[in-house]
């Protein structure tokens, strides 16, 4: 079972789409919707699929919304040549779309720039955001995370499980919708245990299972039993790496369930060693934001940030956790988690 239970999943969804749509700003036009005319929209991705993580995610959201809205996806897959990131972009926003999706601080720049030259068009920009006091942003809804809630309860986990008193966490770039994630995991392990040693790494890069693994062997060479990658691509060969080391040793996955994804790709090995996942539910932010586009309901011009309470990042709850995580320790992050979301946690952040 993932984190919530599907009650549970019910109310965080409902908590997540009035994080969305609560704004001053002025809501979208509505317009009639259906099959024979559907809102036309098209998922850009600095990337390719396959990452089982961040990008992922955001594919199986616009896919979740074409299953389930009158919503007709158009994926572009524009790959890891920066050179072709605007000119694919700017090939999206003047092709006949109704909403244009991209993400990250590498988008946005270029979002803000198109724009006001596609006054029709709306922009949902996930994992950053513009400044939106000095640009011509009316159009484009930004959607950031707070992982380092989520982060927390997994640093806490971790370093309890661990037997050798160290930790590994490898980021692929220092910018704060990555950092965040780390500030929370290391305040959780250092609460669990003010002794934890933490070992860190820039890999410098999202797109190399190669170098990842590199880093991740190294870092248990030198004694961690836990390695957290916070490097997308980059992260599956540390998770590889810590698949091979064996004895025990443990990783955290991120953005996704990555646990139940190499599950159902039949790596049940891969699988079986990550005790949980810090969820970026980038997925579901981008189904609830055109849904609400959809209603006429979804507010644009603005940014909203979302975090554990509104249950747009979490920890994975599912078969390896329960597995891995014994119930005491279980039940002491359940705990933990409510007291975050009661404000009587107060966990560090990077996203301001």
């Amino acid at each position: 079972m993932s984190l919530i239970s599907t009650l549970g999943k019910t109310v965080t969804g409902a908590l997540l789409a009035a994080a969305l749509m609560a704004s001053t700003a002025i809501p979208a036009f509505a317009q009639e919707y259906t099959k024979d005319n559907p809102l036309k929209v098209v998922l850009m991705l600095h990337g390719t699929q396959g990452d089982k993580s961040f990008l992922d995610s955001a594919v199986a959201g616009v896919k979740k919304a074409a299953d389930e809205l009158p919503v007709e996806v158009k994926i572009i897959e524009a790959g890891y040549d920066r050179s072709k990131w605007q000119p694919a972009l700017a090939d999206a926003a003047d092709s006949g779309y109704d909403v244009v999706i991209a993400g990250t601080f590498d988008m946005t720049g270029y979002i803000v720039e198109l724009a006001p030259q596609y006054p029709d068009v709306k922009f949902i920009d996930f994992d950053d955001a513009p400044d939106f006091a000095n640009c011509d942003c009316d159009n484009i809804l930004a959607v950031q995370y707070g992982t380092s809630t989520a982060g927390y309860l997994a640093g806490y986990a971790a370093a309890k499980l661990s037997k050798s008193g160290k930790l590994g966490t490898i980021i692929g770039m220092e910018f704060p919708t990555v950092t965040d994630f780390k500030v929370g995991f290391d305040q959780g392990a250092k609460d669990a245990n003010p002794n934890i040693e933490i070992l860190n790494a820039v890999a410098g890069t999202f797109s190399d299972p190669a170098k990842g693994k590199e880093i991740g062997l190294a870092q248990l060479n030198q004694g961690a039993d836990v390695i957290f990658p916070i490097a997308g691509g980059t992260g599956l060969g540390a998770l590889q790496a810590v698949k091979e080391a064996g004895g025990g040793k443990l990783a955290v996955g991120v953005d996704s369930d990555q646990a139940t994804i190499f599950a159902a790709n039949n790596d049940q090995a891969q699988a079986d060693v990550i005790f949980t996942s810090v969820e970026k539910k980038v997925g579901e932010s981008l189904f609830l934001a055109l849904k609400a586009t959809i209603d006429g309901t979804q507010q644009y011009g603005q940014r909203v940030l979302l975090g554990l309470k509104e249950g747009a990042v979490g920890i994975s709850k599912n078969a390896q956790y329960e597995a891995l995580v014994p119930a005491e320790l279980r039940a002491e992050v359940d705990a933990l988690e409510a007291k975050i979301i009661a404000g009587e946690i107060t966990v560090a952040t990077d996203m301001k």
